[in-house]
């Protein structure tokens, strides 16, 4: 816990963003019946009940000292998926960063495995070289700020 505390307690420095990530799975509801429209002084009127569309999956990247996010919806939590958000967020939200500072849940506790799978090794290996991963405790989700924003997101 109190090495993820230090990590945010450090100032900001763009070569070295410290960036949040985490995931949840979301339901895909439906309306069953059109809602009624508004009337004089008569709130819109929706039923309760719905229809299930499946679900959903929300990589959500965060980095709170530069009050910045960024949110990937794809149909499935796959290592492969997860590998090409990391991607584009090393290479396309933080191109000049020396190092990205990525906290995590231990939920993937292989993130290399998981850019190994997705990518020629010389790929994985030069985004490997690019970001520093920093779990959070068992039990400590919570330090992870990720998880904040999708809980204000819900």
């Amino acid at each position: 816990m109190e090495a993820i505390l230090e990590l945010y307690r450090q100032p900001y420095d763009p070569r070295y963003p410290v960036v949040c990530m985490d995931e949840a799975c979301k339901p895909l509801i439906g309306e069953t019946r059109i809602p009624l429209p508004l009337g004089e002084g008569r709130p819109l009127g929706s039923d309760y009940e719905y229809v299930r569309n499946g679900v959903c999956n929300q990589f959500m990247f965060c980095e709170p000292l530069r009050g910045w996010r960024k949110v990937f919806v794809r149909a499935r939590r796959t290592k492969i998926e997860w590998a090409h958000c990391l991607r584009e967020i090393l290479d396309g939200h933080y191109p000049d960063a020396i190092q990205v500072q990525l906290v995590l849940d231990n939920l993937n506790p292989r993130p290399g495995a998981s850019l190994y799978a997705a990518f020629p090794p010389a790929e994985a290996r030069r985004l490997l070289e690019r970001v520093a991963f920093h779990y959070t405790p068992k039990h400590g989700s919570w330090l992870n700020m990720a998880e904040i924003e999708i809980g204000v997101m819900n």
